[in-house]
């Protein structure tokens, strides 16, 4: 069956108890609003692959446009899924590694989408015992931007995954399903202070033993920003270890969601995972929700926990700075650049954080204008 077919087989049956859709109903990122249909999207996706500093890339990386390989997406929503796969035939790529495959320099890459209606399908396909960093910058003016990325982490390997979402305006559709090979070590980390709207579906699946995963979140929206994000991190083997570590910082009238699921299956012995949300409401008018869920079927684990806290910046501390000369709009600048730092920092080296931190401080400086 082909994707356009698949689609219109269960484009019907998203379901408000389900997490995934309780926030935003499917018709509300649909690219038209009508869910029956499937737009031709007849323009590519501009994709460049350089390393962050401006130098050549080493060797044994390579951006593939193409056939998608037919792999098995197990546990992703089937609706959003057959969506984009319909509608990106004419973007297609895969993003290899040899094995082996190491990096000194960060590595970027970049997804322009500026025509009305945008969507791109990437598989990654990791060698094993490869270590490097990739920030992938989402960036244009589209009204519409469908992204699928699928594949596996190589055993072994060592990765630091960066998405950054920066579109001036528009609907962001993001869908990640993400497998962790033998003792893979996968920090992974979304930097978001873009697009009107944005929903994004991110899942992480550990089925071999020893891996490793922490998936970090530096959110800031302003303005009449809505952005739902929800994640599922599954345990499937024994002796893996995860963290959700989810921060939102939330001005104007925008709005942030964060749904997380954590999942240990029955033999995953030894699991140790957990997941926080913590959310910075920034006016009375923004609002944001963090909702952590467990399904724990192995009683043998090390630990499984969540948490949520939400507040306002603390006035006190507004204050103290400006006792030490900084303005009132300085002194909330920096608590905010703290509360949002405090994931950006786990996301990589010092030369990826330094990069990170002042694309932060220009957004910053963006919302205070």
């Amino acid at each position: 069956m082909n994707a356009i077919n698949r689609y219109k087989e269960v484009s019907g049956t998203t379901d408000k108890a389900d997490h995934l859709w309780r926030y935003t109903p499917w018709k509300k990122v649909h690219p038209t609003g009508d869910i029956k249909i499937v737009p031709e999207i007849d323009k590519e996706v501009k994709l460049r692959l350089i390393n962050l500093d401006g130098t050549d890339l080493a060797e044994g990386i390579s951006l593939q446009k193409g056939n998608v390989l037919e792999e098995k997406i197990e546990d992703i929503d089937p609706v959003a899924t057959s969506f984009i796969k319909a509608v990106s035939e004419k973007s297609r790529w895969v993003l290899r590694t040899e094995r082996k495959f190491t990096s000194e320099a960060p590595i970027l890459l970049e997804i322009e989408t500026n025509s009305d209606f945008n969507s791109l399908e990437l598989v990654l396909d990791i060698g094993e015992m490869s270590e490097f960093e990739i920030v992938t910058l989402i960036k244009g003016e589209s009204d519409w931007t469908g992204f699928l990325r699928t594949g596996r982490i190589g055993d072994g390997s060592n990765i630091n995954d960066i998405t950054v979402c920066l579109q001036k305006k528009g609907v962001l559709l993001r869908l990640d399903s993400i497998a962790l090979g033998r003792d893979a070590n996968m920090n992974t980390g979304t930097v978001s202070s873009g697009s009107e709207r944005t929903k994004a579906d991110l899942r992480y699946r550990m089925a071999e033993n020893g891996s490793h995963l922490q998936v970090l979140g530096s959110i800031l929206s302003r303005e009449d920003m809505y952005l739902d994000y929800h994640i599922e991190i599954q345990h499937d083997a024994p002796e893996t270890f995860s963290r959700l570590d989810w921060h939102a910082a939330c001005g104007g009238k925008s709005r942030t969601i964060g749904t997380g699921m954590l999942k240990v299956a029955k033999g995953s012995t030894g699991t140790d995972a957990a997941q926080n949300f913590h959310n910075l409401l920034l006016s009375k008018d923004a609002e944001a929700d963090g909702i952590p869920e467990l399904e724990v079927s192995e009683s043998n684990v090390v630990g499984c926990g969540h948490g949520i806290a939400n507040g306002p910046i603390d006035e006190n501390q507004v204050f103290y700075l400006q006792s030490r000369g900084f303005s009132k709009s300085d002194a909330r600048s920096a608590l905010i650049a703290a509360f949002l730092n405090s994931t950006l920092v786990k996301m990589g080296s010092t030369v990826l954080h330094e990069w990170l931190s002042k694309l932060l401080t220009s957004e910053l400086d963006a919302m205070n204008k």
